[in-house]
């Protein structure tokens, strides 16, 4: 925030001195979000509830839970779930998830910052949504056939998995 008003001030709020005339441009008003599922904040009515994550081992990174009445969680750069964020969105502890969105970039391997599919798929079985989407693949994953593998997958599971895809739509009842 800092480096920003001093590379952009015309952006940030100031108190302005008598006589001086209001500048036509955007005011940033900053909105601190705690990395905590405690805290939730509200957007346009909607209550939002921060999902910190591992993007990394230095990095906590921020997912998303919102909807009361369908419950979504967006959570695009994870390498692993803090405890606290695993069982808030959990089946086995605070409620359970109508859909997970959830990262896996590599459809082998690992990798340091991302999970890749075999830790997505162990992490959707812990969580035990209704529903999940797979985001963020790279290019090795062949969409239909892992999505194939993925109908198998889900029978043995009890859980609907599939592979997202640019320009999906999902109908919600928040």
């Amino acid at each position: 925030m800092e480096s920003i008003a001093v590379k952009f001030p015309y952006l940030v709020q100031k108190k302005l001195k008598p006589g001086q005339e209001i500048r036509r441009v955007a005011q940033l008003d900053w909105k601190i979000i705690e990395n905590d599922c405690n805290k939730p904040f509200v957007v346009s009515g909607l209550r939002i509830v921060p999902l910190p994550v591992m993007h990394g081992e230095d990095y906590v990174c921020l997912g998303f839970q919102f909807g009361e009445r369908y419950k979504v969680a967006y959570i695009s750069d994870i390498s692993r779930f803090l405890e606290p964020t695993e069982n808030y969105i959990s089946k086995d502890g605070c409620q359970q998830l109508d859909l997970l969105i959830l990262d896996t970039l590599y459809k082998k391997g690992s990798h340091n910052t991302h999970f890749c599919f075999p830790q997505t798929l162990d992490a959707v079985k812990r969580i035990c949504p209704k529903r999940a989407l797979l985001i963020g693949m790279t290019h090795e994953f062949d969409h239909h056939k892992d999505n194939e593998f993925l109908k198998d997958w889900s029978q043995r599971e009890g859980i609907p998995v599939e592979l997202a895809y640019d320009g999906l739509r999902i109908s919600v009842d928040l």
